[in-house]
C-alpha cells in the first residue's frame, strides 16, 4: 500500500500463476508498463513534489520497478515482432519472404524465451537475507573417525569455493578429530550474497568410500551435518544480558602458546533456549565473546526463520529446498566418482572437482529449484 492509500506494485507483489516450474507473465507485462508510466507522471505531479513523504515513497517504488518495466517493455516488443513474423510466414505467397520470416521467427522465439525467464525471475519475491554474510557449522555425524575426516573435506570444499568467489573465511570455533579432520568447525563466510548462495547447503551430507583405515577394502558410509545461517544483526534479535551464562576456559585448539595457556576461550549459553555457542579462535577473551555472540544471534534468528517457514510449509504443495536438516540431501560417492543431490535429482560425475570447490553448477540448480518452489507457493 502506498502512502496515499492506493495499492502499489513492487517486484514480487503480483499474483503470479505457476505450473510445472513455468510462470505465466503475459498478463502482467501491460500492468507493469502501465503502472510504471503512472509513477513517472506522479513524479512530475506538483502535489507529490510538494509532499516529501509521498515523493520519497513514489521515488522508491519507481526505482524498484524500473528494471522490471524495462525488461517487460523489451519482451512486449519482441512478442509484437514475433506475431508479425508469424503472420507473414502464414499468409505470404512469396517463398523467399516466408523463408526470411521463418529465420526471424526462430531468432525471436529464442529472445522471447530468454526475456520471459528474465522477467519471471525479476517478479520473484526478493529474499531480504540473501545478501547477508553466512555462518556455516559443520559437524561430524555417524561414521566415527571417517566422519571427522569427511567434515574436514567439506570445510576445505567451502573454503575453496569462497576463495574462488573472492569471499573471506573467518573461523569461529574448531574442534579437531583424533586422526585428522574435525569433530566440529564453525566459520563465517563474508562476501556478497554469501548466505543466498550457501543456504541450500544445509542438511546431512553423506560420503561413500573406502576409509584409509579399512584393511579389507570395504566401502563405508559416513555423514556430516551442515547448517548455514544468515549472520544476524543487532536489530534482528534482542539478547538480554540476564539470559546469558558465560563461561571461560583454556583453549584446546591450535593457536600458539598464549592461546593454550590462558582462559581466552568463551562458552555462552542462552538460558531461555538452551543454545550453546563456543569460540576459541582468538587470543583475546573479549574478541572470542564478540564472535560467539554473533553466532548466537545467527542461531536464534535461524530458529525464528525456521519456525516461520514450518508454518508456511504446511500449506505448500512441494517441499523442495525447505532446508530440513534431518534429511540426507547429498551423497559423495568415491567409487563411482559422482555427487548426487537428492532434493533435485541432480548427479554430477566430477566428484574431485566438487570437493575442490567447484560448486557453481550445484548451487545454481538448487537456487532455480527454490525459485520454482516459491512460484508454486505464490500460486497456491
Amino acid at each position: 500500500m502506498r502512502s496515499d492509500g492506493e495499492p502499489g506494485i513492487v517486484p514480487g507483489s503480483f499474483g503470479l500463476e505457476a505450473g510445472s516450474q513455468v510462470i505465466v507473465v503475459d498478463e502482467r507485462i501491460e500492468e507493469v508498463i502501465r503502472h510504471f508510466g503512472e509513477l513517472e507522471k506522479r513524479l512530475a505531479d506538483p502535489s507529490v513534489l510538494g509532499d516529501p513523504e509521498k515523493l520519497r515513497e513514489t521515488a522508491r517504488e519507481h526505482a524498484e520497478l524500473a528494471p522490471v518495466a524495462e525488461a517487460a517493455e523489451r519482451l512486449r516488443q519482441v512478442r509484437s515482432q514475433l506475431a508479425e513474423a508469424r503472420d507473414v510466414a502464414r499468409t505470404s505467397d512469396d517463398a523467399e519472404l516466408v523463408e526470411l520470416a521463418e529465420i526471424e521467427i526462430e531468432e525471436l522465439e529464442a529472445k522471447d524465451a530468454e526475456l520471459t525467464e528474465t522477467v519471471r525471475r525479476m517478479l520473484l519475491p526478493k529474499d531480504p537475507l540473501a545478501d547477508r554474510d553466512a555462518v556455516v557449522e559443520i559437524r561430524a555425524g555417524t561414521g566415527g573417525d571417517e566422519a571427522g575426516l569427511f567434515a574436514g573435506d567439506l570445510f576445505r570444499m567451502y573454503t575453496r569455493y569462497a576463495e574462488e568467489r573472492g569471499w573471506k573465511i573467518e573461523v569461529v570455533d574448531l574442534s579437531e578429530g583424533e586422526v585428522g579432520g574435525y569433530k566440529e568447525v564453525v566459520f563465517v563466510v563474508r562476501g556478497r550474497d554469501a548466505y543466498g548462495d550457501l543456504r541450500n547447503e544445509s542438511g546431512v551430507h553423506r560420503v561413500q568410500r573406502v576409509p584409509a583405515t579399512e584393511s579389507q577394502g570395504r566401502i563405508h558410509t559416513s555423514a556430516a551435518t551442515v547448517a548455514v545461517l544468515p549472520e544476524a544483526e543487532d536489530v534482528d534479535i534482542e539478547i538480554r544480558e540476564e539470559d546469558l551464562r558465560i563461561d571461560v576456559y583454556r583453549s584446546s585448539g591450535p593457536g600458539g602458546q598464549s592461546v593454550n595457556t590462558t582462559d581466552s576461550a568463551v562458552r555462552i549459553t542462552h538460558i531461555p533456549t538452551g543454545v550453546v555457542v563456543s569460540c576459541q579462535d582468538e587470543k583475546s577473551q573479549h574478541k572470542n565473546k564478540a564472535k560467539a555472540l554473533k553466532v548466537l544471534r545467527s542461531r536464534l534468528l535461524d530458529a525464528k526463520i525456521a519456525e516461520q517457514e514450518a508454518e508456511r510449509a504446511r500449506e505448500r504443495k512441494t517441499q523442495v529446498g525447505t532446508g530440513d536438516r534431518s534429511a540426507k540431501i547429498r551423497t559423495y560417492n568415491f567409487p563411482q566418482g559422482r555427487v548426487t543431490d537428492h532434493r533435485i535429482g541432480l548427479t554430477l560425475y566430477k566428484l574431485q572437482e566438487v570437493l575442490d570447490g567447484d560448486l557453481e553448477e550445484l548451487i545454481e540448480a538448487l537456487k532455480l529449484a527454490r525459485e520454482a518452489e516459491h512460484l508454486e507457493t505464490t500460486a497456491a
